[in-house]
Formats: structure tokens, C-alpha cells, sequence
């Protein structure tokens, strides 16, 4: 037991160090839980991710608020439709298998690495138009990944930077730490849902929140001082690894 719960530290802190910077902490977390508790109710574990990853986003968009320009006009209509809309998404799961967006999934985040790859400047630099509210768009896009993260979620963190990036012409640290504030109230629509029904195991998640915590800390560190081609960079891998650990999950299902 001892081991198990120094594989999850371990595996939180570096799933909050990832995430912090450019999502996909949940790629680390949620395996590792599936393998340590392999008898365990899904919704379980899938709760339990949840009240981890909160902990360490929250810290993250904390540090991120001292330090990074945000733009409230865009944000605060992002966040709150990406909250109704994860809460949507996760009380629509039983209509059909979230499993079958899989191969959708893929190949909008091969899209989306592809893009990334070509444009070698994209997100390096703000572009002109990087003040522009569009509150409309706001709106849309937190609904949209707010829907896909309570339904299926791997890669919002990730979707959520791009789509700053594209549709406002931020840098990468910029939409990193957007995609932070809108990241927790994903998190907190979430578990709603899970808390009411018991769904986490609470001294799990405290131990694991605590490393979570401390990596979330080391990851908003590490962007703020490398900047955007840095963030870009790790952007790139998390992205990769993700598309290899999705097709993976759809080969052997």
C-alpha cells in the first residue's frame, strides 16, 4: 500500500507540474489510478481525478493571475459557459459511450499538432488582434470544451490553449494561464456532479492533491520564466503523447 501511494504521489506531482504549463495532467493521473485500484467504480476514480486536479489548477491560475496578462472580457464568459456546459456533458454520459469521440479525438489533436508544427511562429508572439473580447466567441468555445470535458475530456487543457491561441492570437503562456481559470471551473462543474454521490476517495485525493499541489507550483514556475517558445515546445510533446496514449486505448479496447 505504501508503494501504491508513493506511484500516485509521484504520478500527481508530475500530472500537476504537466498540466500546469499545457494540460494533460489527466493522462498521467487517470491511468495510474485505473492501475493501482483496478477493482474500483469508474466514476470513482474518474471523481477522485477531479478533486485532485482542482487543487493544483486553482494553484496554478493563482500564480498565473500575479504574473500573466488576462483578459477578463474573454475569460469570465469562457469560464462561466464552460461550467454549465461540463455539467451538461457529465450528466449526458450515460446516453451513449464517451469512448466513441476516441477516434474524433485523435484526429482533431492530430489537426491540431499538425497546425502547431507548420506554423512555427504560432503563439510565440501576440498577434494584432490579441485584444479583441469577441464575447460571442467566449461563449462558444468555453461551452464546447466545457461539453467535451464533463462528457470525455482528455486533452481540454490542450484544446482549450490552442483555440486562445488561434482565435485570439495570444502567446502560449498567455493562453496557458487562460485555459488555467477556465480548467477550474471545469473542475468545480465536475465535482458537482460527483460530490453529491460519493464518488471520490477522499484520503486518496487528499494525499495526491497535496503532490499535485507542490508540481502545479513547479510547472507555473517553469512557464513563467521560460516564456511561450518554451510552453510551445512542451505544448508539442503533451499533444504528441496524447494522440500515442488515445490510439493506444483504441487499439487494445
Amino acid at each position: 500500500m505504501v508503494t501504491d501511494l508513493v506511484l500516485l504521489c509521484a504520478g500527481a506531482f508530475f500530472a500537476g507540474l504537466v498540466d500546469a504549463m499545457v494540460g494533460g495532467g489527466g493522462l498521467v493521473q487517470v491511468p495510474l489510478l485505473f492501475n493501482v485500484f483496478p477493482g474500483t467504480a469508474p466514476a470513482t476514480l474518474f471523481g477522485t481525478n477531479k478533486a485532485v486536479s482542482i487543487v493544483g489548477t486553482s494553484l496554478a491560475a493563482r500564480r498565473y493571475l500575479g504574473r500573466v496578462d488576462m483578459d477578463w472580457r474573454v475569460l469570465w464568459r469562457a469560464a462561466l459557459a464552460a461550467f454549465i456546459a461540463s455539467f451538461a456533458g457529465a450528466a449526458t454520459v450515460g446516453l451513449f459511450p464517451p469512448q466513441l469521440l476516441r477516434p474524433l479525438v485523435i484526429v482533431l489533436l492530430l489537426a491540431v499538432l499538425a497546425y502547431t508544427l507548420k506554423k512555427k511562429d504560432f503563439g510565440v508572439v501576440a498577434g494584432d488582434d490579441a485584444r479583441s473580447p469577441r464575447p460571442v466567441l467566449a461563449l462558444v468555445l468555453g461551452a464546447a470544451i466545457g461539453f467535451y470535458d464533463g462528457f470525455f475530456g482528455p486533452g481540454t487543457g490542450s484544446f482549450l490553449i490552442f483555440l486562445f491561441v488561434r482565435c485570439y492570437a495570444w502567446n502560449f503562456l498567455r493562453a496557458s494561464a487562460a485555459a488555467k481559470v477556465v480548467n477550474v471551473s471545469t473542475n468545480l462543474a465536475a465535482l458537482t456532479w460527483f460530490v453529491p454521490s460519493g464518488a471520490i476517495m477522499l484520503k486518496i485525493a487528499g494525499l495526491m492533491a497535496l503532490a499535485n499541489l507542490a508540481g502545479a507550483w513547479v510547472g507555473s514556475h517553469l512557464a513563467m520564466k521560460n516564456g511561450a517558445v518554451f510552453v510551445r515546445r512542451v505544448f508539442i510533446v503533451v499533444v504528441s503523447l496524447l494522440v500515442a496514449r488515445l490510439i493506444w486505448d483504441s487499439m487494445v479496447a
